[in-house]
């Protein structure tokens, strides 16, 4: 039976002095190149198996996967939380969900307090902007914040697009943007692309041709013609994202500015299918990552270290020649950037942490579904802290003919609530909705997508103990209310976004001063 290997974690994702100290090793050794400008495009809902290079048929990413044949692919490569806002708080901060308050939960406040990278992006000389989504949902204006913790926007650009995609012209916003910068000054951009979220519509992979024999089906959904069309339309939302993609990287090639351009492509949480988003299984954190940068990366590699979206901004920050936030506990990714090596370089890498707390207004008093999960790689430990509550949601209740909302509206959820009593739909309308135990354990090289529990079988039981007392010990660590005492505190904070029936407390952008 394979056991976890205990290490000094306290000396390094505690206190966040082992990045600070691979940074100050880096910047002494590496060969000084001026600031590259830095763009940093995130899609809305993609799950890391979902581009060409990865090997999914059905999906067309030529932009993606240029950056990663020309750069570097990441392998495993994960969010903190399998939601759009605290995801992308995480990226800002390099803090994890539990070090954010308000900002952990979704569509929530932003605290001000908080240091993001952008603000000292500018501060050091960077030109800031974006088009899309940024940091949301959420409201940053009542935290005290003047603009969006990304930065400047750039949204007026428009242009016809598919019913269902935005019709936010991504790159001409971009190429607006590029027009008016200082060409004297390095560039922070985030193209945040509102795709793949929901909704599609329906049908639209099949009428542009799209086989769905291509569809290979998760195994946590059931393998039938409207699951498989449902995917081949999220396929055609992630290529719109591309699409705008491959036209900012021409530009920059046109006007020169490519090879001294920093591109990083990666999502924000997993695909939203039932089982994938606003769940810590593989499928809702685990996320492409590709980056680019001629000046400094050695192309056509694959990096399969494990790594964390908190170590975006120390990366971005030492490229820019800029030491992090004291705050700021993610571990730099530049030593990884400039090895010439493939495959496992850092082998202290050798975990990540990822969480949740309230997705949607699923349950009454508007509480969410705490957990927490370390994944090292070969196994992944989830911690649910209130087994007693639905994980996707109540599924009755909230004034919906659909309960069940923290799983996305959509074809493959209709088909499994009109049909969860049906012999070969049972089991994933289960997995999907049924409550879990406290304890998941999942061998995620047998088992990438999550089915089979090993909680309670007997040879797992010393894995189990090791990564649920590591687990806790770095929660600790790092001040996370739900192991201190205080983890009611997250059912305290406001929600800005649809408040439903259910029953309690329901009041939109209020704080709950039952638990507050």
């Amino acid at each position: 039976m394979q056991t976890i290997q205990r290490r000094e974690f306290l000396k390094r994702m505690g206190t966040g002095l082992a990045g600070f100290s691979i940074l100050s090793l880096n910047s002494c050794t590496a060969p000084k190149v001026s600031p590259p400008n830095i763009l940093f495009a995130i899609s809305d809902d993609q799950t890391w198996k979902y581009t060409g290079i990865s090997g999914c048929k059905y999906v067309k990413t030529p932009a993606f996967d240029r950056v990663a044949k020309e750069g570097v692919l990441f392998e495993r490569a994960y969010a903190v939380a399998p939601q759009c806002s605290p995801s992308r708080a995480s990226i800002l901060t390099s803090r994890n969900i539990w070090q954010l308050e308000e900002a952990g939960t979704h569509a929530s406040l932003f605290p001000k307090k908080f240091t993001v990278f952008t603000d000292m992006l500018e501060e050091s000389g960077y030109q800031l902007g974006y088009t899309g989504k940024p940091w949301a949902p959420g409201n940053w204006k009542d935290a005290g914040w003047s603009r969006n913790p990304v930065g400047p926007e750039y949204n007026e650009k428009k242009m016809e697009a598919p019913k269902g995609i935005s019709n936010t012209d991504y790159a001409s916003n971009f190429k607006l943007f590029f027009e008016k910068r200082d060409a004297s000054k390095p560039f922070f951009f985030w193209y945040g692309a509102h795709e793949p979220h929901r909704s599609y519509l329906k049908g639209a992979g099949i009428q542009q041709g799209k086989n769905p024999d291509d569809v290979d089906v998760p195994k946590y959904l059931p393998d039938v013609l409207e699951i498989r069309s449902d995917m081949l339309d999220f396929a055609t939302e992630i290529e719109w994202f591309d699409m705008h993609l491959a036209r900012i990287l021409e530009l920059l090639e046109k006007n020169g500015e490519l090879e001294n351009t920093l591109v990083v492509v990666t999502a924000d949480n997993g695909m939203p299918f039932p089982r994938a988003k606003a769940n810590l299984y593989d499928h809702g954190t685990h996320l492409p990552l590709a980056m680019r940068w001629p000046k400094k990366i050695k192309k056509n590699r694959k990096i399969s270290d494990l790594v964390s979206f908190i170590d975006y901004a120390p990366t971005f920050l030492e490229v820019a020649g800029v030491q992090p936030h004291p705050d700021m506990i993610g571990k730099s990714l530049v030593p990884l950037l400039y090895s010439d090596k493939s495959g496992t370089i850092d082998a202290e890498r050798d975990y990540v942490l990822t969480g949740r707390e309230r997705h949607t207004h699923a349950r009454p008093e508007n509480f969410g579904y705490p957990s927490r999960a370390i994944n090292t790689g070969k196994y992944l430990y989830i911690h649910n802290f209130k087994p007693d509550r639905w994980p996707a949601g109540d599924p009755f209740g909230s004034g919906d003919p659909e309960g069940f909302h923290d799983i996305d509206g959509c074809p493959s959820k209709t088909l499994l609530i009109d049909n969860q009593d049906k012999k070969g739909y049972k089991k994933y309308f289960e997995m999907a909705m049924a409550k879990r135990p406290e304890s998941e354990l999942f061998d995620l090289e047998k088992d990438p997508d999550c089915i089979e529990n090993l909680a309670q079988v007997a040879e797992y039981q010393v894995t189990l103990s090791e990564l649920k007392t590591r687990l806790f010990e770095l929660l600790k660590v790092q001040g996370d209310p739900r192991v201190t005492g205080n983890g009611d505190i997250f059912e305290s904070y406001p929600r800005f976004s649809r408040m439903r029936q259910f029953k309690g407390f329901k009041k939109r952008g209020e704080y709950n001063p039952t638990f507050k």
